[in-house]
Formats: structure tokens, C-alpha cells, sequence
């Protein structure tokens, strides 16, 4: 394991958790708590962000290691909840393995719903 790397994943990560909490909190405030408008604007401007890093990575500019992992596995990673699988997506879409990507978002988006779904009616089956 390399400590540094792991030290940009936990500085990134708390500034991206902090400003996805002062983002969300934002544009709820605009907008109001009858939909989750806060959670989604995050998770959109994450995943442009992710798609631009990506792109400047592969075409661009090329940081180091701590660098890169700071910037997407922390900062994307704490801002958003969807900028890591987005970055899996893409890249089995450019390794040409455009079957894979679809059924990995699918699996990671009805996956995570169902089982955070059964989660939480297991606790209710459980104390109620």
C-alpha cells in the first residue's frame, strides 16, 4: 500500500464529502425538498467531471499517481456517489467492451437500489 496515495484518497475525499454537503445543500435550498435535486445536480457535475479528468488524462496532461488518485478516488469519490462507476463505465467502453459497460451500469445502478431496498426492509422486518 502506499501511504501517500492513501493520504491523498482521505484529504480528497473529506474535501470533496464537504463540498458535496454545501453543493446539495445549495441547490436544495433553490429548488425544495419535494425531489432529490441536490443529490442529482452532485452526481451530474461529478460525473462531467470525472468524464473531463478522464479525457485530460488520457490526452492532455499527465500527473502523478497522487495527483490523479487524489483528484478522482478522493475528491470525485467523496463529492459524488456515482463518479467512480462512471469512470469503470467509461473505461470498459474504451477498451471496446461496450456490452461489458452497459451491463455493469445497469448491475451497479439496480443493484445498489435493490440491495439498499432489502437493507433497509430487513431492519424493518427486525424491529418492528
Amino acid at each position: 500500500m502506499n501511504w501517500q496515495h492513501a493520504a491523498a484518497v482521505f484529504v480528497g475525499g473529506g474535501a470533496g464529502a464537504v463540498c458535496r454537503y454545501l453543493a446539495a445543500s445549495t441547490v436544495g435550498g433553490w429548488l425544495g425538498p419535494g425531489y432529490p435535486w441536490g443529490t442529482l445536480a452532485v452526481n451530474l457535475a461529478g460525473c462531467l467531471a470525472m468524464g473531463v479528468l478522464v479525457g485530460l488524462f488520457a490526452l492532455a496532461w499527465t500527473p502523478g499517481q497522487g495527483v490523479r488518485t487524489f483528484l478522482t478516488v478522493g475528491f470525485l469519490g467523496g463529492f459524488t456517489t456515482f463518479s467512480a462507476m462512471t469512470a469503470d463505465v467509461l473505461l470498459l467502453s474504451e477498451r471496446g467492451e461496450g456490452m461489458a459497460a452497459v451491463s455493469y451500469a445497469l448491475a451497479s445502478l439496480l443493484g445498489c437500489v435493490f440491495l439498499a431496498w432489502a437493507g433497509m426492509r430487513l431492519v424493518r422486518l427486525v424491529f418492528s
